[in-house]
């Protein structure tokens, strides 16, 4: 028995034009597309993205869903269901397309459904397609220099830990933070303290149709997307 190959699709930040001529061939030869699927059933943010090039006519959909959960037994089961599901046509000797948005090996669900995959079926091939991921959109979206010469680059969850949160500005010349919405007071206020607001961006959906680029003083109170980034440069 062939077994079909399992491929993470990484396709880009928002813009369909953004994916790769590699990433928009394997769309076109796998029969079966995988995306992450939300519950109410509208489109995963993926899943919009590759509209554009897929006929779902002509292929198996299939939708995924992974719950937003921290329970451990939730989430053992949903994941466990999600590989026997995708095994289903591999096994078939049918190749599958999992898309994700950016790059599928940076931060993106395709890592953790890789892991599950070697460790349930270690027999399966598996091959990623790299994308642009959120951070390089923003860059090029904001006019943006992230790095030149020797400077230092990090990019990072924001997190609770604002002391954590300064050391990694004081010592990088430039700073992406993504996961940003969560802490978005706090994070103001410390740049406000470091005296690096003017030199702060934040941009939502990046290259999408539904981007929104916020200026500094319409941040404080907002309600940020998830899929926002915060562009710091000093």
């Amino acid at each position: 028995m062939t077994l079909g190959t399992l491929y993470g699709l990484g396709v880009g930040p928002g813009d369909p034009e953004l994916i790769t001529v590699k990433a928009f061939r394997k769309l076109q030869e796998c029969p079966v597309i995988a995306y992450p699927k939300k519950l109410k059933g509208s489109k995963s943010y993926a899943h919009r993205i590759v509209e554009t090039y897929i006929n779902p006519a002509e292929k198996n959909m299939l939708g995924l869903v992974f719950p937003m959960t921290k329970d451990e037994e939730t989430l053992s089961i949903e994941w466990a269901k999600s590989v026997e599901a995708i095994y289903t046509y591999l096994e078939q000797g049918q190749d599958v397309a999992f898309v994700t948005e950016g790059d599928p090996m940076l931060f993106s669900t395709f890592i953790h459904l890789m892991k599950l995959m070697k460790e349930t079926y270690p027999e399966v091939q598996m091959e990623t397609v790299a994308g642009i991921s959120s951070f390089n959109g923003s860059a090029n979206r904001l006019g943006i220099p992230l790095a030149d010469g020797n400077d230092y680059v990090a990019m990072i969850p924001a997190t609770e830990d604002m002391d954590e949160m300064r050391r990694v500005l004081e010592t990088h010349d430039a700073v992406v933070f993504i996961k940003v919405a969560k802490v978005l007071e706090d994070m103001i206020d410390l740049l406000e303290d470091m005296n690096l607001l003017y030199g702060t961006h934040v941009v939502t959906k990046v290259t999408s149709d539904e981007e929104v680029i916020w200026t500094i003083d319409e941040l404080r109170g907002a309600e940020l997307n998830y899929l926002s980034c915060m562009v710091v440069r000093k």
